[in-house]
């Protein structure tokens, strides 16, 4: 069975930094696409950020330049430094993997990690 956990999750003060890290367990393919994902009290869920499995990487406006996503293929984990980080930013933060077949995608979601920041 494949899970993903997130960590890194935390109170910080606005300028402030956090890194999350996502791991893979239980699967035996690496993922075509890996991403974060936040999804704030009554608002949608909205991409923060992807990455494929060859290193291209897309971030919506609103945290291009603060934050980063990097994979590590060998152990399985997606990280995503986050910089300078805004009271807006506040949501729980859940990674996702995408994998793909001739036939069909499939996603995998982790439990989410809340961050929070304080102005």
């Amino acid at each position: 069975q494949v899970q993903l956990v997130e960590s890194g999750g935390g109170l910080v003060q606005a300028g402030g930094s956090l890194r999350l890290s996502c791991a893979a367990s239980g699967n035996s393919f690496n993922f075509n696409v890996m991403g974060w994902y936040r999804q704030a009290p009554g608002k949608q869920r909205e991409l923060v950020a992807t990455i494929t499995s060859g290193g291209s990487t897309n971030y919506p406006d609103s945290v291009k330049g603060r934050f980063t996503i990097s994979r590590d293929n060998a152990k399985n984990t997606v990280y995503l430094q986050m910089n300078s980080l805004k009271p807006e930013d506040t949501a729980v933060y859940y990674c996702k993997g995408e994998r793909t077949t001739w036939s069909a995608r499939y996603d995998y979601w982790g439990q989410g990690t809340q961050v929070t920041v304080s102005s």
